[in-house]
């Protein structure tokens, strides 16, 4: 690794940990293009190999279903490897399996999507563990929120990327075309995060000692019940409760990655190329507001010294406000009107979600993978439901439901999100602990 200019008698720390946190933000991009592009794609699959709404649903969801029994494991893959090693590992994998869906024919259709769907799953499960636990790694207590939103935002632009540009590339390419492509595009990503990014700030020769000076007074310490972590973490209503508003997070923000392209062509008779345009406004809003998002929580922490109202408080508030904004979608006719108030309904969803990042770091002390991986099961549990419950609702009922559905899942999530009490970590808080 070549050395950076030095500048002598400089005793500030350096922002290696913003370069950092960008190749953590460009993994979760590169995943996110991977994931959500196929929503776009969808209704050209399914006519074209000739498969029903309902096989299309297994093919989308399976992703998730995957993706969530695969978090325990590969969270603990991540731990023992180390961000640096595994992360690559992973994206050379989901990249494999997202070109593999172009390997699908009238003959093998939904046997070939599945299998890749569901190795896509597998593979991007240990992502968001070992990032999260890096930004505990690069970032002292008052930054974790920011930098959380950062990565919460990318996840959002690498699935606007795709929403935006996957109709486009659809009509003029193929859809086998665009997956070869993204899957190209993982695999460049994985080579070029190895040879560059390093687990702890001390092994980084880019960093100095004011910076593992900055970073070594927020670094968790052991505390009774780690030995038992697991259970000690299970046992924990903190932890229940974290669950609960990712599964109705997940849930809802899942709507953008597999039904709402779908929902615009049916409903506001738009053609493909606009309903991934379209489809990308929502996706931007969770940008922008996972960027502010994160930057108001830790703005909140550092002014009150609170750390219930700049987690809990700020992340309930929004949800709320999500839903208001939903619920007034819920009777606009112009489609693009109707995005628009979505899209600022996704914008409180994204500023209150890198509050769900942070307190995994804030509560998880050294057992951070583990409480992220478990939050993370039980949201793409959620998103799986969800996708897995939209043909049903939409034949039973319609369209419109769909809509309400999303929204009483915000309001949920505030309610779970005012049980939360960061001010303890989740093993002081275990039944388990108290028991011993």
């Amino acid at each position: 690794m070549p050395e950076p200019p030095k500048k002598p008698g400089t005793t500030a720390p350096t922002p290696i940990r913003f370069l950092i946190l960008f190749s953590l933000c460009v993994a979760a991009s590169t995943a996110y293009l991977c994931r959500n592009s196929i929503g776009v794609a969808e209704s050209t699959i399914r006519l074209e190999l000739k498969l029903s709404p309902d096989a299309m649903g297994w093919v989308m969801s399976s992703f998730f279903l995957a993706y969530a029994l695969a978090q325990l494991p590969t969270s603990w893959l991540g731990g023992v490897l180390g961000a640096r090693r595994a992360i690559p590992l992973f994206a050379i994998a989901w990249s494999i399996a997202t070109a593999a869906m172009g390997l699908a024919n009238l003959a093998m259709g939904m046997p070939v999507l599945l299998v890749a769907r569901v190795g896509n799953g597998i593979a991007q499960a240990g992502l968001f563990p070992a990032c999260t636990a890096s930004i505990g790694r690069w970032f002292p207590d008052t930054g974790r929120a920011t930098a959380s939103g950062a990565l919460g935002a990318f996840m959002s632009v690498g699935g606007a990327i795709g929403v935006a540009i996957t109709g486009y590339l659809v009509t003029g390419y193929g859809w086998r075309t665009a997956f070869a492509g993204y899957g190209l595009l993982g695999i460049l990503f994985a080579a070029v995060f190895f040879l560059w990014f390093r687990d702890q700030a001390e092994d980084h020769a880019w960093t100095n000692q004011a910076e593992r000076k900055l970073l070594s007074g927020s670094q968790p310490v052991k505390e009774p019940g780690d030995e038992n972590a697991w259970l000690a973490i299970m046992l924990s209503p903190p932890t229940w409760w974290i669950c609960g508003q990712q599964f109705c997070r997940a849930a809802g923000q899942m709507f953008f990655g597999s039904w709402f392209a779908t929902y615009l062509q049916e409903t506001r008779n738009v053609d493909v190329g606009t309903s991934g345009l379209l489809n990308s406004m929502p996706l931007i809003s969770l940008v922008a507001g996972a960027l502010v998002g994160g930057t108001v929580s830790d703005f909140v922490l550092n002014a009150s010294g609170n750390i219930r109202l700049a987690r809990s408080g700020v992340a309930a508030a929004s949800m709320l406000l999500c839903s208001a904004f939903v619920i007034a979608a819920y009777f606009i006719q112009d489609p693009v009107l109707a995005v628009v108030v979505i899209s600022l309904g996704t914008f409180c969803a994204a500023f209150g979600g890198p509050c769900a990042y942070t307190i995994t770091i804030d509560m998880g002390g050294r057992n951070v993978p583990i409480l992220f991986g478990t939050m993370n099961m039980v949201g793409n549990l959620g998103a799986f439901a969800f996708i897995r419950s939209v043909p049903m609702i939409r034949g039973h009922f319609s369209w419109d439901a769909v809509l309400v559905l999303f929204a009483l899942l915000y309001v949920a999530a505030a309610f779970f999100w005012s049980l939360v009490n960061p001010k303890r970590t989740i093993i002081a808080q275990s039944l388990y602990r108290e028991s011993v």
